[in-house]
């Protein structure tokens, strides 16, 4: 039997989810509602938010005027429970739980099943730090770092990547291209130096470079 340790905070297993046209619940009418619900929308999710009062959520989220009720998590991907009330957010994630359906607890890790961390969003990519709850204030002041080290450019860079993998491996797998090789291939256009030439506001040169480098492994 694992021990559990009792004088370290927890450690989480990271996941990214993927929550598009996925049903999602907000469960509080504040400005800490607003922020969560902004984080879903973006990614996809279709949001219902509910509470008794409730200030203007962003466009696109279905918003209830009422108490919460146990039903409510039902059919839910994720649930996150926002309210000012502790004892209200305690039976959100009791009856999210007790269905097997993921719950986060705002300013209350140990009551959820799932923290969610500090994010640096650039583009596609997603850079998600967390201590385990044991210093937000840590946890954004990293994500503070990251900012100032990772620019737009690597979010151009993702979408970049993602254009020429679509390109790229349908037909490396008609040329049946080992593993190796595509890693390889990869690896060299990742030895470009592309985020200087997106930097530069030369994307097109950034293209023709990696894919010079596709087209020579798929020639071997």
């Amino acid at each position: 039997m694992t021990q559990q340790l009792t004088n370290e905070p927890p450690i989480y297993y990271p996941v990214f989810l993927d929550l598009r046209g996925r049903r999602c619940l907000v469960v509080g009418g504040g400005e800490v509602a607003v922020r969560k619900v902004k984080g879903l929308l973006e990614v996809g999710a279709r949001v219902t938010v509910i509470a008794p009062d409730i200030i203007p959520m962003p466009a696109g989220s279905r918003v209830l005027r009422r108490a919460f009720r146990a039903s409510d998590v039902c059919d839910m991907a994720l649930v996150i429970a926002a309210t000012n009330n502790p004892e209200t957010n305690r039976k959100i994630a009791y009856e999210a739980r007790r269905r097997y359906i993921w719950v986060n607890v705002v300013d209350d890790q140990d009551t959820g099943s799932v923290i969610l961390p500090a994010v640096v969003k650039r583009g596609s990519l997603r850079m998600a730090i967390s201590t385990g709850g044991a210093s937000p204030l840590l946890a954004c002041r990293l994500k503070e770092q990251l900012e100032n080290q990772f620019g737009e450019e690597y979010g151009r860079l993702v979408n970049l990547l993602w254009r020429l993998r679509g390109e790229f491996e349908p037909r490396a797998d008609e040329a049946e291209l080992s593993s190796d090789a595509r890693k390889a291939a990869w690896e060299g256009v990742l030895a470009l130096p592309l985020i200087d030439q997106l930097r530069a506001n030369n994307e097109q040169a950034a293209v023709e470079a990696a894919t010079a480098v596709l087209d020579k492994a798929l020639a071997k």
